[in-house]
């Protein structure tokens, strides 16, 4: 009997011990909102996570901890609490957390953007940097861009003439699918006047959005096996789509390569004279997700933004007037924008830059996960948790930024913030050893396109500047809920 009562005392005394021990871990985490049993704080969280997570802060600080589920989650809401995670605890926070989505992606494990910072991870980011982002190859290849620019302006001049209304958000994505089709494999692959442009739109929109929605496996793993929503069943159609194609660009590259035709110098051949310099590192799985990750972040992304840039502009005329006139003093007498031109026009990247930080490509930057147990300021986070750097709140945050909800692109001109992840009121391309290693061709992409919708052309609205809707849909992207669409007028002469 005697036994019994100390057995049971004892594992009385384990079970209170055990939760003394996690009372004091969640007193050392930062504060946040108390949230419910089991599902934690999911009802603090709405259709924009984003805006949710903004607003929260407000009240529970710059770091803040919810509980989504099983899952418990970090968030940083301020410049220097995203300094503190990605910049003087960069190593230690550079763990991905995989969302179930992203596992229907064959080799998702090779991805550069999902794979831990390891010797495999700095492998690939070296690929990258030879292949892609030095600025002698983004020059050797940026010809193939021009045609591709060129292409889509006689599109748009017959629709002027035809007086008919483009969806620039989906021209803005078949052009940045035809430049990234181009400098990877020298071809278009979609043609403008596609409703469905080559079912590579379908695909990229359905990624994007699983990715970044709201799914119950997340938060319950155990719910996995059962995929509830359907979610994994919809992304691994569309990955397994871009997969089999990808799959087949460099088979018949492959082919090609071996009966020693002329070469084509693009992405591809580059990335495999690497894969056969280094194949024991680097493989041929590896080129098929650079490929994939290429198309997916390449096209959404810069298409996304070049047309809230576009939105930006035909909300404000003075801005695009401005815009023009800066633009048509570097054209030459052919009429002809240059790419690597355009990079140096203050004013055109001012625009760029303000639309960008009130229309952020990503809101919520790719979650990172902690890899140890790391001190965060006055706080201790436990080893795999999860750490969300909301980038959205951070750029419309008053106490960093004058007016923040105007659109003004002065504020960017005369100081040195940039896009490189070193002035952390500004992140749309994240920062640190996890930073978007594409910024050098998203800007080009993005920047020429601008340049020749505002240099080539005056844009109709089919409705007043005020009824204009900047409602948004939140996935890993912010996507207009409402198409931009506008009537292109065709200018002779631009003084």
């Amino acid at each position: 009997m005697e036994l019994m009562s100390l057995v049971i005392t004892s594992i009385i005394f384990f079970f209170f011990f055990l939760h003394c021990l996690e009372l004091y871990r969640k007193r050392r985490m930062p504060p946040g909102p108390a949230g419910l049993p089991i599902i934690g704080n999911l009802l603090d969280i709405g259709e924009n996570p984003h805006a949710s997570l903004a607003k929260l802060s407000k009240k529970h600080g710059p770091l803040m901890t919810i509980r989504l589920g099983s899952v418990t989650t970090v968030v940083a809401s301020t410049p220097d609490a995203a300094r503190e995670i990605l910049q003087c605890n960069d190593i230690a926070c550079s763990g991905r957390t995989i969302r179930d989505a992203v596992t229907a992606m064959n080799d998702h494990d090779a991805a550069l953007i999902w794979i831990k910072p390891n010797q495999e991870w700095r492998t690939l980011r070296k690929a990258l940097n030879i292949c892609l982002t030095q600025k002698q190859k983004l020059d050797t290849l940026s010809s193939l861009r021009q045609n591709v620019v060129g292409a889509m302006l006689e599109f748009l001049r017959e629709s002027g003439q035809n007086n008919k209304a483009v969806d620039i958000g989906k021209l803005a994505f078949a052009v940045a699918l035809n430049q990234m089709s181009n400098t990877i494999l020298s071809h278009n692959v979609t043609s403008y006047d596609s409703d469905d442009i080559g079912g590579f739109k379908t695909r990229v929109k359905t990624v994007m959005e699983v990715d970044g929605k709201f799914n119950i496996a997340d938060i319950f793993p155990l719910l996995k096996p059962l995929d509830p929503q359907n979610i994994r069943r919809q992304a691994k159609e569309a990955y397994s789509w871009l997969d089999t194609l990808i799959e087949g660009f460099i088979s018949k590259r492959l082919k090609y390569r071996e009966s020693k035709l002329p070469r084509f110098g693009d992405m591809l051949d580059l990335l495999l004279d690497y894969n056969q310099d280094h194949e024991a590192d680097f493989k041929l799985k590896h080129v098929k997700t650079f490929l994939v990750d290429m198309f997916l972040g390449g096209t959404e992304t810069n298409s996304n933004t070049t047309e809230w840039v576009m939105t930006e502009l035909l909300l404000n005329p003075h801005i695009f007037s401005r815009v023009r006139e800066e633009v048509s003093a570097t054209v030459g007498k052919d009429g002809k924008i240059q790419e690597a031109k355009i990079l140096e026009l203050p004013y055109l990247q001012a625009v760029i830059k303000e639309s960008m930080r009130l229309h952020l490509p990503v809101p919520l930057l790719v979650p990172h996960k902690a890899e140890t147990e790391i001190k965060l300021g006055n706080y201790i986070v436990p080893k795999n948790t999860q750490i969300l750097v909301n980038a959205w709140a951070i750029a419309r945050d008053p106490r960093y930024w004058d007016n923040p909800l105007m659109f003004n692109p002065e504020r960017f001109l005369g100081n040195e913030v940039d896009y490189k992840g070193q002035h952390f009121e500004f992140l749309p391309f994240g920062s640190g050893r996890r930073i978007c290693p594409g910024i050098p061709l998203a800007l080009r992409v993005v920047s020429f396109m601008v340049a020749s919708f505002v240099y080539h052309f005056d844009w109709r609205l089919p409705h007043a500047r005020e009824e204009m809707d900047m409602n948004v849909i939140f996935g890993l992207t912010l996507i207009r809920a409402t198409p931009l669409v506008a009537t292109p007028i065709p200018v002779k002469y631009v003084i």
